[in-house]
């Protein structure tokens, strides 16, 4: 199957945009060349798109999702959650073992797979888990998991309590070659608190959630990192003390890399108008000093990447309210309009910067071969209409989850079209 993208806006790696002809034959892109009055002759076997000036980049990456599946249906699937994903722009996504049963065996790992596959949207990468059932107590099978096709270890949405069985699983993953991902959390600081520490909290009589909660555990595996050799990647940094530790272990080598969520560089604790569980997520939202840091860190370099840590619920679960309700928000089709929004059209960043921190970081950090927009790379594409301006609403979500704090803004930037393996997932 041949596919030619006629007048492609794309970033030529000097800040600036050029009209482009995209050809694209067996999921990989074949050239790229400047788009010329004359058009291309094609025969039956090619489909054209035409971009109609649009910008056009490499298929954006997320490394921290949650799809549910298996045990959570009723929330999300693999399915519905890489249609989400396809119609946010994003082409590959890594997805988080804490499902029921926990993805800590060689058969979970597969079917997740299999399910990414069968839906044949987006190219969906799965993680295990660190310890058995995630409960820190015993180590899973490193090895016959990478085998099965996991691309990482992680006890995301707790953290691994014990540092003897933190650093254990630090020296057999770096045995293997393979990263540890970390959800930071010190249990005894945060237990029964659904949001930071702060003037919300005092307001509403809820228990906080200290900074330090996560930064201790940021703190204790970049020593372990050191010790091990281990790649390390911080989940959803939200606090300046995690930021500093992260910033002092990269100045001396240590190979920690990070990532940020929409969330967290858009909202702080302030910000949150009510006790309603839409505004409900782990790590809560923090100080707006906070927010900033976390602003810098992504401009510097001491954060590597943009992740949603896209988190369904049913509208049963987040009804519950502030206290019961589970941690979570969506992201997949927020994400890129939201943070173009508030960053490049406001002028902080260029384009450029946003769409690396989507693209070829995320690839750099975990070692894939997509993110890039070159000859000879997968035909993974997002097109983007970036004068497009709409409001925010849930109900349109292709997503089961519509638990969102961001209902009602309006932002430009929206993806119109998603291209996996050279082959038209999605478009509007």
């Amino acid at each position: 199957m041949k596919l030619i993208i006629e007048n492609a806006n794309i970033l030529n790696g000097h800040g600036e945009q050029e009209l482009s002809r995209i050809a694209i034959e067996d999921g990989l892109i074949v050239s790229i060349e400047r788009s010329t009055e004359a058009g291309t002759s094609v025969d039956d076997t090619t489909q054209v798109l035409d971009a109609k000036g649009r910008l056009v980049t490499p298929g954006f990456i997320d490394m921290h999702v949650h799809l549910r599946e298996p045990g959570f249906e009723h929330k999300e699937t693999i399915e519905t959650g890489s249609r989400s994903a396809a119609k946010g722009g994003f082409t590959t996504i890594a997805c988080m073992p804490n499902t029921k049963p926990v993805t800590d065996n060689p058969e979970t790992v597969r079917l997740v797979k299999e399910k990414g596959n069968a839906a044949g949207l987006v190219n969906v990468l799965p993680y295990a888990a660190i310890t058995k059932s995630e409960l820190g107590r015993e180590l899973t099978d490193f090895a016959a998991l990478k085998a099965a096709g996991a691309i990482g270890f992680t006890d995301d949405g707790v953290g691994v309590q014990n540092a003897q069985m933190m650093k254990d699983a630090m020296k057999l993953a770096a045995s293997l070659d393979m990263p540890v991902i970390a959800h930071c959390e010190d249990n005894s600081l945060v237990e029964g608190a659904p949001v930071a520490e702060g003037e919300f909290a005092r307001k509403h009589g809820l228990k906080g959630i200290p900074n330090e909660s996560e930064a201790i555990h940021v703190g204790r595996d970049i020593l372990l990192a050191e010790a091990t050799g281990v790649h390390y990647h911080v989940c959803h940094v939200s606090t300046e003390q995690s930021i500093r530790l992260i910033r002092q272990a990269k100045e001396i080598g240590i190979h920690v890399t990070a990532e940020v969520c929409p969330h967290h560089l858009l909202l702080s604790e302030q910000d949150i108008p009510e006790p309603d569980a839409n505004w409900k997520m782990n790590p809560p939202l923090r100080s707006k000093r906070d927010v900033e840091a976390c602003i810098a860190a992504l401009e510097d370099g001491t954060i590597d990447i943009l992740v949603t840590d896209h988190a369904p619920h049913s509208a049963e679960e987040k009804a519950k309210g502030m206290q019961l309700a589970p941690f979570g928000i969506v992201g997949f089709e927020t994400a890129f309009p939201l943070l173009y929004t508030k960053f490049v059209a406001e002028g902080r960043w260029s384009l450029d910067f946003l769409v690396g921190r989507m693209t070829a970081d995320p690839a750099r950090v975990f070692g894939l071969s997509t993110g890039k927009l070159e000859p000879g790379a997968p035909a993974d594409l997002t097109i983007v209409d970036l004068e497009q301006e709409r409001v925010v609403d849930p109900e349109t979500f292709a997503s089961k989850g519509r638990n969102t704090p961001f209902t009602g803004w309006k932002l430009k930037g929206w993806p119109v079209a998603t291209i996996v393996k050279g082959k038209l997932v999605w478009s509007e």
